[in-house]
């Protein structure tokens, strides 16, 4: 069993990223999915972004952060969208993280003031065309760390993992949860 606090999108936490945390118990895994919204959802991700933007970004991240502080040491920090935030966040500066699994979204490094650690695994799943996201972006973080697993998928959709929204892609999404759990499974 793998520990994993994940973070949902700007949208809140809808009822698609309470059934993906399921899915992830139901494969033996420890999920928390706190909200960083209050119970606050909204019906598009542009409404969605304009809270966030309004509650301002580092006031998520540290929600994240505070979520984060009754995990144990050796968690997996999961994301969607901006839910990446805090959880690359803590993967690359709590002690002991094992990793991070990124939905639909990732940023330099960098911007969190270090290098990927060796010591913690990455997998990223993000679409093709993805208007919401700098691939390049993640490409370069894949490339940073070392053996992270970034898988590419086609289309333009943002958050094809999330059931309860009109981006959801059934096929992708069962993917991207196969993935997940498989790479939960081997840091177990």
């Amino acid at each position: 069993m793998t520990h994993v606090i994940l973070f949902h999108h700007a949208q809140g936490l809808t009822e698609g990223v309470a059934e993906f945390a399921q899915r992830l118990r139901d494969a033996g895994h420890d999920v928390v999915v706190p909200d960083l919204y209050d119970g606050r959802t909204f019906d598009t991700i542009d409404s969605g972004v304009a809270h966030a933007e309004k509650t301002g970004f580092d006031t998520i991240i540290e929600r994240g952060e505070q979520a984060a502080d009754a995990m144990p040491p050796n968690t997996v920090y999961a994301g969607f969208s901006l839910g990446t935030l805090p959880a690359q966040k803590l993967a690359q500066t709590r002690q002991g993280a094992l990793g991070a699994l990124l939905f639909h979204g990732g940023v330099p490094a960098a911007m969190f003031g270090s290098d990927w650690p060796a010591t913690a695994a990455l997998q990223m799943h993000v679409s093709a065309e993805d208007e919401w996201i700098e691939l390049l972006e993640v490409e370069e973080l894949a490339e940073n760390a070392g053996a992270a697993e970034l898988f590419i998928y086609p289309g333009r959709a943002h958050l094809v993992a999330d059931s309860s929204l009109s981006e959801y892609d059934e096929e992708i999404a069962e993917l991207i949860l196969e993935r997940a759990i498989a790479f939960l499974d081997r840091l177990t």
